[in-house]
């Protein structure tokens, strides 16, 4: 069997980019996490696909060097090979480490390593115009090495990087504290966010008095093993015990069996159901797929229209700030309503770092709120009523959200937010003729 290698892929995708001289540009690959549909266009697809090898695992160095589209259950599976993981890895396995590094990704990690793209070390970076570009934050490409977070693919596209491991033990041992008042919850997540001798935090919030946080450590032995892969739900597991004990496979992707609970929204988790679905299809890439197929044929809106209803997507990512994250918490219950909800710390992994699209206080912890459901009502409200709220409620508490899913800005919001003039300098300079769209374009009006 021939591989081709790393170099003559990359020389494809160069000699393609030189000679094509129309039109836009946009990514051709087989999977996909934003939330938001796109404007059909005539946009040029980039045959990526094939960029999805791991290419070194060093343990000793605490790196890993791998392709762009390489998900990260193909990462996971290699790093564990020698007892290592990425310092961060997001939930889904369909999400690939190229699509971390461009748009956002966070994890019970975070609390120690920040966001997916803060452990990321060099970055080789396509652009629009078929050059290659090597960043690191101590050479000539330091500022698109800062700027490129966030950018989603509008100032070139990451065909392989570097980035942190961590070494791992063979179990992780989950204890699970309950809250009923939102102000405590915090100030302790807030306590639990600066210790250095646990290695996951994340929490739950189910009702208004109901809350969880969850406290993960690595440990060589395991009086037993859950199985949340099949037949019984992680996040139910929450309400009924104390402490639990996965292998840190299982844990890595504990939320992906059931995509988080938003299986439930695909009756997987009707237990009949579920048996038809089967282990092999219980996870988030035959429910991105069952979602793009939905997406393409609308069968849930016209469902909606037969019966009357007026359905609003409401599928977010948001950071408070800590001090403030009971007060975003109220808003929720009071405005937004559906639950549960995914809590997780995140702070800066280094204090000297600044990613100037997404821009967050390094001495701060934030929280994130991770929420996705679809809001249906009698009444027809406004075009992206409730989104358009918490993005208010977001500005005012001084957070940030992530741009994977529906964004209603205005323009002067936006670029206030997503720090247009250093954006300006880095299209100017990496994408002068405009081949990658334009970020607002790109993630609000959904060219």
């Amino acid at each position: 069997m021939t591989t081709v290698t790393y170099e003559e892929k990359k020389r494809r995708l160069t000699e393609f980019l030189r000679s094509y001289r129309s039109g836009s540009i946009r990514l051709g690959k087989t999977t996909s996490n934003l939330f938001r549909d796109q404007a059909d266009t005539q946009a040029q697809k980039l045959d990526v696909r094939d960029f999805n090898n791991v290419l070194h695992v060093d343990p000793a160095g605490g790196t890993v060097e791998v392709e762009g589209m390489t998900p990260y259950a193909k990462l996971v599976s290699e790093c564990l090979r020698h007892n290592v993981l990425p310092a961060v890895v997001p939930q889904l396995k369909s999400i690939t480490i190229g699509g971390a590094a461009a748009g956002c990704g966070i994890e019970s990690s975070s609390f120690r390593y920040g966001l997916a793209h803060e452990t990321v070390q060099e970055m080789e970076i396509l652009l629009g115009n078929g050059t290659t570009v090597l960043c690191r934050p101590d050479n000539e490409h330091r500022e698109l090495f800062y700027g490129f977070p966030n950018s989603y693919g509008t100032l070139g596209y990451v065909l392989k990087l570097r980035t942190k491991v961590v070494p791992v033990k063979p179990y992780v041992r989950l204890t699970h504290l309950r809250f009923s008042d939102p102000k405590a919850y915090f100030i302790e997540l807030a306590q639990h966010g600066g210790r250095h001798d646990v290695d996951f935090v994340d929490g739950v919030v189910f009702s208004r008095n109901e809350m969880i946080i969850t406290l993960g450590r690595f440990t060589d032995n395991a009086p037993y093993t859950s199985d949340y892969t099949y037949k019984f739900i992680y996040y139910k597991s929450l309400r009924e015990r104390s402490e639990d004990y996965l292998t840190v496979e299982d844990y890595i992707w504990r939320w992906d069996t059931d995509w988080f609970w938003c299986s439930k929204n695909l009756l997987a988790q009707n237990p009949f159901i579920r048996r038809l679905y089967g282990r092999a299809r219980l996870n988030s890439i035959t429910y991105t797929r069952i979602m793009r197929w939905n997406s393409r044929w609308k069968l849930t809106r016209r469902f909606d229209k037969l019966f009357g209803f007026h359905a609003e997507s409401v599928i977010q990512d948001v950071e408070i700030p800590v001090e403030h994250a009971s007060e975003f918490l109220d808003f929720y219950h009071d405005a937004i309503r559906f639950m549960p909800v995914w809590i997780c710390p995140t702070r800066a992994y280094d204090k000297n770092a600044k990613f100037d699209l997404y821009r967050m206080n390094p001495e701060k912890l934030y929280i994130n709120f991770g929420f996705w459901d679809v809001i249906r009502a009698r009444n027809k409200l406004p075009t992206g009523y409730h989104n358009r709220k918490i993005e208010e409620q977001v500005i005012a508490l001084g957070g940030i959200k992530s741009l994977y899913s529906d964004s209603y800005f205005t323009p002067d919001q936006f670029w206030q937010i997503y720090n247009k003039p250093a954006y300006d300098r880095l299209k100017k300079k990496y994408d002068p003729d405009g081949v990658l769209r334009d970020i607002y374009r790109k993630c609000v009006l959904k060219e």
